[in-house]
């Protein structure tokens, strides 16, 4: 009985032990790291060092096995006594990461984060925040717009779609005033949320709207039928199928889209207060829909555009042919990307310019096919409109 008795208290000990080892490692994680602003609130994890590691803890004494997956790269996590999960990623660039649990080989969301729609499907999502560079994307004591959600009939297609639109915050009390628009796509994968959840439009808008940067303006960004992925059918020629790919999208936003904002909000309706953006995906369809249209655009921009293979003489019609007429009826044609992506776009607008084409190109330095790259451009692009 004795012996029993010693066994029991050993046992004890020894988890007593574990208890206070885990507790000293969970107080040292938290000594040096902070919450990540994307943690759903009541979450301590995950946390973030001054590196921009990333310090994951999930209590699922149940699972066999799990791993992180963000950056491209897959971290095991560890499980300890008392069924909490924990793994430390790399050192990861600035700026909003999409990322997942594996989970016993299955892709879920994390229940710390909120979710995000991207990759084709909600998805976690943390900020690696940047220094105070960041501050033109974060809520500052500025009046501040809104980005509500509108539900509209769409003729076209026969069904009710949503677009966010924000309004600066003078629309609520300066109720005479007429505003331009801007249209503003997001990327394959992503849908109408992805500019407001990931990309702090509103933000920059207020910020820049405050300092006098760029005149009040409403800004519309519906979905571009992108969010599954694409894939070629068997048989069927792959660059046909890319053209077709979110090309749904073009008679909605130029048959409902366009006419429901002007009905529904106080715009200016002529096509010199009329702009339109995207990024990725997005600003091939901002190509597609502006340029065969200059009646009804008079401004231009792409951000990280997957705008490839171009015959430039005779695309669209032969739009930038006649560069005089062209730059005649564009008021402002914009194209960035980050410097650590092979998009393409720098050589384009080269190419264009050669054409005598007035192409602004921006470059974002140390950032590639992400979110950073394109608050970025949408910063550099903003105050040269309706000006």
């Amino acid at each position: 009985m004795k012996n029993a008795r010693r066994f029991l208290a050993l046992i004890g000990l020894l988890f007593l032990c574990g208890w206070l080892q885990a507790q000293n490692s969970v107080e040292d994680v938290m000594s040096f790291t902070k919450p990540a602003s994307t943690n759903v609130p009541g979450n301590d994890y995950p946390r973030i060092d001054a590196e921009g590691r990333v310090y994951f803890r999930l209590h699922a004494p149940n699972s066999t096995n799990l791993q992180v997956d963000i950056c491209g790269k897959k971290y095991p996590m560890v499980k300890d006594e008392q069924g909490f999960w924990t793994a430390t990623t790399d050192p990861l660039v600035v700026g909003f990461h999409y990322y997942f649990l594996i989970a016993d080989g299955m892709s879920v969301i994390d229940p710390a984060t909120y979710s995000f729609f991207g990759c084709n499907r909600e998805a976690g999502g943390i900020e690696i925040p940047e220094g105070p560079e960041g501050d033109y994307y974060r809520p500052q004591q500025v009046p501040h717009g809104q980005v509500r959600s509108c539900t509209y009939y769409a003729e076209s297609q026969k069904s009710y779609r949503r677009a966010m639109v924000y309004t600066p915050a003078e629309y609520e009390t300066n109720l005479e005033k007429r505003y331009p628009v801007l249209y503003l796509q997001h990327g394959m994968g992503e849908d109408e949320t992805g500019w407001s959840s990931q990309g702090f439009m509103q933000h920059i808008m207020d910020n820049l709207i405050a300092s006098g940067e760029c005149v009040p303006m409403i800004v519309v960004m519906e979905s571009g039928d992108v969010a599954a992925p694409f894939a070629p059918k068997r048989g069927e020629n792959p660059n046909e199928a890319r053209n077709q790919y979110g090309a749904t999208f073009y008679d909605v936003i130029l048959k409902d889209l366009i006419p429901m904002i002007d009905t529904t909000f106080r715009t200016k309706t002529d096509r010199e207060n009329r702009a339109m953006a995207g990024l990725s995906w997005g600003g091939f369809q901002s190509f597609n829909v502006v340029l065969p249209h200059l009646d009804k655009f008079s401004y231009l921009g792409t951000f990280s555009g997957a705008i490839f293979g171009l015959d430039l003489k005779n695309c669209f019609n032969g739009v930038f042919a006649d560069a005089d007429k062209f730059n005649k009826q564009m008021n402002y044609f914009f194209m960035g990307c980050g410097s650590d992506e092979n998009f393409g776009t720098e050589q384009m607008t080269k190419s264009l310019k050669e054409m005598g084409i007035e192409v602004t190109f921006y470059e974002s330095q140390g950032t590639a096919h992400e979110w950073l790259t394109w608050r970025r451009c949408f910063k550099e692009f903003i105050p040269h409109l309706f000006k």
